[in-house]
């Protein structure tokens, strides 16, 4: 991969981007105004120059109706893929306490034992100096006696004896630590199998990810809102004189259709009706900037297999009714 070039999870999610910004038929400059993100940053993250934050995507795929869900999971394959190949440390570096109390990065990646598990040595002569015992020393601060079949070191201070009794206190606190833990552990594995089952938690189902109705029951209901926008086929598309364009979609999960304009003058309206003269009409019409910029979609119509659907176009400023048509198997 050259220098600069996206990687391939990002040139993936760039690619899917760009299918979107198509679908919505809006410029760069568009985008930028549709959104709340600049037109610069659109072009990066479109050829796919920098990954864009979530809110980016799911403001696009609102503009696309499209579900966030496909792409928002490539954006977090590009992240990971992106991390792996930064070749950063999995672990934060060493820390060392400084003299003024604050943490400072240790010179080394490995970090020094501690105290505790070093051997006894007699303290260097670099070694920071330390406040020398009193002459007097308390009766409670002595060693303890030394038993049967011990020797005193030689030329060591007594006073300097202490952090080895300190050392055996913390390993036989260890030691009686790791004995509970597997005391612990041999009991539960030794439990009654009743006990285990009565123990066990129930699994919690998970919910669906798809769509949310299907067939009759999306009669009527929002594309987006019900999540058939997912993937569905575009079975016609047709550009007005005006400069707008209108599709047909179908949903094969949902087994619905609806129409969809964009690029459309305010109180421009588009009508949706499925099964013929008598079948059930949807319209939709522009009614604010938002939209004008974006696009406005029916409602949906239940549909088989080889149903005729029929989308019109009717201009705010006055001029012919512009209708196509469709079949539900039209489709690739």
């Amino acid at each position: 991969m050259t220098p600069g070039a996206p990687s391939p999870p990002g040139a993936r999610l760039a690619a899917v981007l760009q299918q979107l910004r198509q679908r919505t038929g809006l410029s760069l400059a568009q985008l930028a105004h549709a959104t709340t993100y600049s037109k610069s940053s659109w072009e990066r993250y479109l050829n796919g120059k920098s990954l864009p934050p979530r809110s980016a995507v799911k403001e696009l795929c609102l503009l696309a109706d499209e579900p966030a869900d496909r792409a928002l999971a490539l954006l977090d394959i590009a992240r990971a893929d992106r991390t792996e190949d930064s070749g950063a440390p999995p672990t934060a570096p060493v820390r060392r306490r400084t003299a003024t109390g604050t943490d400072a990065p240790a010179a080394g990646s490995i970090p020094a034992p501690p105290e505790t598990d070093r051997p006894d040595t007699a303290p260097s002569e670099t070694a920071p100096a330390e406040t020398a015992p009193s002459d007097t020393v308390a009766a409670d601060a002595l060693p303890a006696p030394i038993g049967p079949g011990e020797t005193a070191p030689g030329d060591v201070d007594p006073t300097r004896a202490l952090p080895t009794g300190h050392r055996r206190a913390n390993i036989v606190t260890a030691l009686l630590s790791t004995c509970a833990v597997v005391l612990g552990a041999l009991v539960l594995t030794h439990l009654p199998p009743t006990h285990r089952e009565a123990a066990a938690p129930t699994p919690t189902p998970t919910a669906p990810n798809g769509n949310l109705c299907r067939r009759t029951a999306c009669q009527n209901k929002d594309p987006i809102a019900m999540r058939c926008g997912a993937a569905p086929l575009t079975l016609a598309e047709h550009e007005t004189t005006t400069g707008a364009w209108i599709q047909i979609r179908y949903s094969q999960e949902c087994g619905a259709s609806w129409a969809r304009m964009w690029g459309a003058a305010l109180r421009d309206r588009v009508e949706f009706r499925a099964g013929g003269r008598h079948g059930f009409l949807h319209s939709a019409q522009v009614t604010n900037r938002n939209e004008a910029d974006t696009y406005v979609h029916t409602l949906m119509s239940v549909v088989s297999p080889g149903t005729p659907v029929q989308a019109c176009f009717t201009p705010a400023a006055g001029g012919v009714r512009e209708c196509f048509e469709a079949r539900s198997a039209d489709g690739p």
